[in-house]
Order: structure tokens, then sequence, then C-alpha cells
């Protein structure tokens, strides 16, 4: 069994033999940024600058300096110790998509935007996670109407409730995201309305049943990654709760599809108040599907 001190959050100072490193400047990925900004809801800042959290199974502590995303990971009572394979680093660098050159996006996009350029001396190191298609799902399932201190919350209840005990450490038990079986259990929407997840609880529930039982399984989303963006969208669409803001999330963070564009009030404040766009339905004076639909396509087409 894995001695007391190893059941403690880690920090690179304290046992750096534990850790693993990647090479990759802030100028293409801050944590600080990405983990706080509403893609993932399943990572905590337990230290400084050490943020940890479950992907793909696995319980993570991630931090970094000026060229170096340090890695750490707990397995269990089943080889506790040692730092991450480089098998396990692939997953992180998957994760972060860092096979994509953040810096030369940034260049590129500065040279024909000009707000752009301003904006992202300040916003360093901003890039897209690339999540698992059922925790993204679900995740943005509850985010409806919500903020992201609220989803974290429901969405960590939800873990805690029907996912995997993985490891506790400080007292902190981790949990994987709940299987599409556990999430389609005849008890599941009550139980997560006592979490608090309101009437999200039945859209949860219903789509869990709808993609196990009418759709084939995981592989039905899975499939959705190499399926062209406007049927990925459709089908995504049909699931209970899934409107048009959320597929568009899914697409982006989780299928593979970098031209969606997720409309929100945010987007339509920053489309009118720095780009100066207004729809051409001159009635539109704020979301509404045809609008949203018009400013996504302006966004995908790069204006």
């Amino acid at each position: 069994l894995p001695s007391t001190c190893s059941m403690k959050h880690r920090t690179l100072a304290c046992s750096p033999a534990l850790w693993a490193s990647i090479p990759c400047p802030r100028a293409e990925l801050c944590l600080d940024l990405v983990l706080a900004s509403g893609q993932s809801f399943r990572w905590r800042e337990q230290s400084p600058a050490h943020w940890s959290g479950v992907l793909a199974g696995q319980v993570w502590t991630l931090t970094q300096t000026e060229e170096q995303l340090h890695c750490t990971v707990y397995r269990g009572n089943k080889g506790w110790l040692g730092r991450p394979t480089p098998e396990e680093l692939e997953t992180v660098c998957k994760y972060f998509q860092l096979d994509v050159s953040l810096a030369q996006l940034y260049k590129d996009w500065g040279a024909v935007d000009s707000h752009f350029q301003e904006v992202a001396r300040k916003f360093q190191g901003v890039r897209v996670l690339r999540q698992d298609p059922i925790e993204c799902l679900f995740s943005f399932i509850c985010s409806s109407n919500n903020n992201i201190a609220r989803i974290t919350g429901m969405v960590e209840r939800l873990c805690q409730a029907l996912g995997p005990r993985l490891v506790q450490l400080d007292g902190v038990s981790y949990h994987g995201f709940p299987s599409l079986q556990a999430l389609a259990g005849p008890e599941v929407e009550a139980c997560l309305r006592k979490l608090g997840l309101g009437y999200r609880a039945r859209y949860v529930s219903a789509s869990a049943r709808a993609i196990l039982e009418e759709r084939g399984g995981p592989a039905w989303l899975q499939q959705l990654q190499v399926a062209p963006y406007e049927e990925a969208h459709k089908a995504l669409c049909t699931l209970p709760g899934v409107g048009t803001k959320v597929a568009d999330c899914i697409c982006l963070m989780a299928l593979d599809k970098p031209q969606a564009v997720p409309v929100d009030v945010h987007m339509w404040q920053i489309a009118q108040h720095d780009y100066s766009w207004h729809p051409s339905m001159s009635w539109a004076k704020g979301p509404s599907p045809k609008a949203n639909k018009e400013l996504g396509e302006k966004g995908r087409a790069g204006h």
C-alpha cells in the first residue's frame, strides 16, 4: 500500500523524482488560463500553480515553468510511485493538442486582426482542449443556463456519485467520469436532482439512454470525430438537452471540429463591441437561432 506521505498532492519542489516534463513554453500553453476557462470542469488548483484533476481515467497534477510542462500521475495502489511513462505523457500532449503551434496561430491571427493582436498580449497560451466525447457531452449538458463555478460543482458531484473511485489525496476523493451505463440507470435522474442538477438531470439520463439504446453506444460519438462538421452538429442536436451552442462546444472541444463556433451572449457582446458586427436581420436585437447561426458562419468565414 502507498505510504501516508504519498497520499498527498505532490508539488514539483517536494517530489521532483516523480515528475516528468514536456518541452512547452508558456506562449504555447498557460495552465492557469486554460484549465479555469470553462472548457473542462475537472481541474482544481490544489496548491499555487499546481493543477490536479482526472484525465483519461488517471489522476494527474500539472504545473509549469517558463519552458516546460511538468506532470505527475497517481496510479492508485498498483505502481503508485514512478514518473509518468512516455505513453502517459502522450495522453497529456493529445489533451492539450501540443502538436498545434499556438504561437504561429497567434502570429497569423494578429497579422489580420489588430484587436486580437492587442488582446493576445494579455492572454498568452490559450488553447482548445481535446476532451473525451462522453465527458464533454454530459459536462456541457450541465452547462445550460449556468456559470463555471456551479457547473464545476455539478460535474464533481455527478462523478462522485456515479464514477469509479480512483485515489484520495489530502482527503480529496478523485473519481473517473461515469460510463454511459452508469448515467443511464433507472434511478439516475432522481439521484442527480438530489445533487442539484435540476432539470438537467433528466437530460443527462435521457441522453445516456438514447446513445446506448438507439445509437449503438460510445462508438456513435467516436465516429462523429470523422464525420463532417454539419453532420456531427446535427446528430448531437438530436439528443435531449443538446441545443446549437452545446453541440458546437462538443464539436470544438471533443470531436476535432475547429470550425465550430459556440455562440452565446458573450460572443454577441464581443462581436458587437469589438468588431462592430450586427445581424443582417435588423429586428434581431439579441441572440436568436437565426442570428446566432449568422454569427457562427461569420466566425467560420474568418471575418
